[in-house]
């Protein structure tokens, strides 16, 4: 068997190392529907610390999957999808055609192998 090298890194390698923590998932989940201030995602999380929250952020940060500003004295957060649809693109959208093309090719091949005028099912209907 042949081994496969990797290539270089991808510019995509950070979403994947932040999205792979279920926790930092969590966070993209909280900020789907809207901003949130930071302190507001950390009273969402009570079993880590504000640190450990944080900590968090910062990854998301770093793979541009969150965007953070500052309004007065507090950080607002919110998501940010392009690195999603990114990924998305790259690796589910091809095979989305290919298992459209493989329903489709089911689909036709069931149609052509049903009798035509039935139904689909052989049940008998019941007299009264």
């Amino acid at each position: 068997m042949r081994e496969i090298a990797a290539g270089p890194a991808d510019e995509l390698d950070p979403v994947w190392k932040a999205l792979s923590d279920p926790t930092r998932r969590a966070i993209l989940d909280v900020l789907r529907d809207r901003p949130h201030t930071t302190t507001e995602i950390v009273d969402r999380f009570r079993r880590l610390s504000r640190f450990g929250v944080m900590k968090h952020l910062e990854v998301l940060r770093q793979a541009q999957l969150v965007h953070t500003r500052e309004a007065g004295r507090q950080r607002v957060n919110s998501l940010n999808v392009v690195p999603i649809r990114q990924m998305y693109e790259r690796w589910v959208g091809p095979f989305q055609e290919l298992w459209s093309g493989e329903l489709l090719r089911i689909k036709e091949t069931a149609e052509k192998e049903k009798p035509s005028g039935t139904r689909g099912t052989s049940r008998r209907r019941k007299q009264h």
